[in-house]
């Protein structure tokens, strides 16, 4: 395995600063996580509830990040992700304090995480931009991108395991507590970074127009267009599954908080191992096989998952899941981001993230919905074969796909350009719950 691509962002002072904060506060963001998804089941034993609150954690980074990127581009990135860090510690006080005083009740619950989205819609696109800034020498774009996707998927595979651990110990209140106090981290390096004074950007049409130009730009490009379709329809069969892992962890399992942590690193084991694998490739050839493969690792072990009573055999199950769903969503990313023009990237990207992490809401709803009506195992067996049938039909058009993209390619390897491994929409402390991943 090749390291270099691990390290060279670290370099940079301000980067080192922006990580070491991550480290801290992506461990908190997903103690929280694992506490709310319990606590929400354990109050109301309703898988329905369960969709319900995941509704209103995503949907409204669907509605306004668009609208978000537009602010992060016209004032100072650095002040407004403070604001949202500040806000997002405050959000998870007002947790600690229902929770800890036992006043807390799923209508706390689905309010406050409706706040924690409306912030998460404003901190997602500025995250992203902002890590650009970050690195000193542009060719360590790459390696933060890099570093930013093995971080996440790395605290998605501590958090859970450590939260449910302490919500066994100490109970929910105890994990929220500890995620405000681990912002201090990131607010602490973000005010201790010394970046360059960027001259505020003088818009040249309406934002309106700088919408529909990219929405047409989109939608006119076949392989973009495609891609995108791909991430949304997954994101909305595959990874809104998640959202029933307590109904497994307490009713099939006959499991506690713990239980829940365990089903939840397996899940983020597997998508370490992903993120590492594609931060060792060189270029995009054969990234459409590499999402076909992973789409087909994610519905078989959804299926496999929803059929598991031993609990190794599920936590197995869930590695395979974890890995197929990066691997899926990382080698679409990589590719819509090489295709794309530069002065459309933004835009373009806007929408990737809306179809990765918006679609996930009305995924959470049906999941949940199903899980009401038919059972929890039966929701995530449809979902596991929906995925396999999504990815059939994106594999049986990669040769049209292949042949459309071939000019943009031909270029890139005439030019010897460089592709940026996958960095996840929504990962870096974005705080929904398909995080995805900054």
């Amino acid at each position: 395995m090749r390291f270099a691509p691990f390290v060279g962002a670290l370099s940079s002072r301000n980067y080192r600063l922006f990580f070491a904060g991550q480290i801290v506060s992506l461990v908190g963001t997903w103690m929280t996580q694992t506490a709310s998804m319990w606590l929400v089941y354990h109050l109301s034993s309703s898988a329905f509830l369960l969709g319900l609150v995941g509704f209103a954690n995503l949907a409204p980074i669907f509605v306004f990040a668009p609208f978000a990127g537009v602010l992060a581009d016209r004032v100072n990135r650095h002040h407004l992700l403070l604001a949202t860090q500040v806000a997002a510690m405050l959000q998870s006080v007002a947790l600690a304090a229902f929770a800890l005083s036992g006043t807390i009740t799923v209508s706390h619950l689905l309010w406050l995480t409706l706040i924690q989205g409306f912030i998460n819609a404003v901190d997602m696109p500025t995250r992203q931009a902002l890590v650009v800034e970050f690195v000193e020498r542009r060719e360590h774009l790459g390696s933060a991108i890099a570093l930013n996707s093995a971080l996440f998927n790395l605290a998605r595979l501590a958090g859970p395991a450590l939260g449910g651990f302490v919500i066994a110990g100490f109970g929910a209140g105890v994990c929220y507590l500890i995620d405000a106090i681990s912002f201090l981290a990131v607010i602490a390096a973000l005010l201790a970074m010394r970046l360059r004074q960027r001259p505020r950007p003088e818009a040249k049409t309406h934002p309106w127009h700088e919408l529909r130009e990219g929405i047409r730009y989109t939608i006119g490009h076949t392989p973009i267009r495609s891609l995108i379709i791909l991430v949304g329809a997954i994101s909305a069969v595959g990874f809104s599954g998640s959202v029933l892992t307590p109904v497994f962890a307490r009713d099939v399992f006959h499991g506690d908080a713990r239980t829940l942590g365990w089903l939840m690193a397996a899940s983020g084991f597997g998508a370490l191992s992903g993120a590492l694998y594609l931060a060792t490739r060189r270029g995009v050839r054969g990234l459409g096989m590499v999402i076909t493969i992973g789409g087909s690792l994610m519905g078989g072990g959804l299926i496999g998952f929803s059929l598991s009573t031993w609990l190794p055999l599920a936590l197995g199950f869930l590695c395979l899941t974890g890995m197929g769903g990066v691997l899926l969503m990382a080698s679409s990313n990589t590719l819509v981001q090489t295709l794309v023009e530069d002065d459309k990237r933004g835009r373009v990207m806007s929408f990737f993230a809306m179809a990765f992490t918006g679609t996930m809401p009305l995924g959470n709803l049906m999941m949940g919905a199903l899980a009401g009506r038919f059972g929890a195992a039966v929701a995530l067996m449809l979902g596991g074969v929906a995925c396999l049938l999504v990815v059939f039909a994106f594999y049986r058009r990669i040769p049209r796909l292949r042949s459309a993209a071939a000019p943009t390619l031909a270029r890139l390897e005439e030019a010897a350009a460089e592709v940026p491994v996958y960095q996840p929409p929504g990962q870096g402390g974005d705080r929904s719950q398909g995080r995805t991943p900054d």
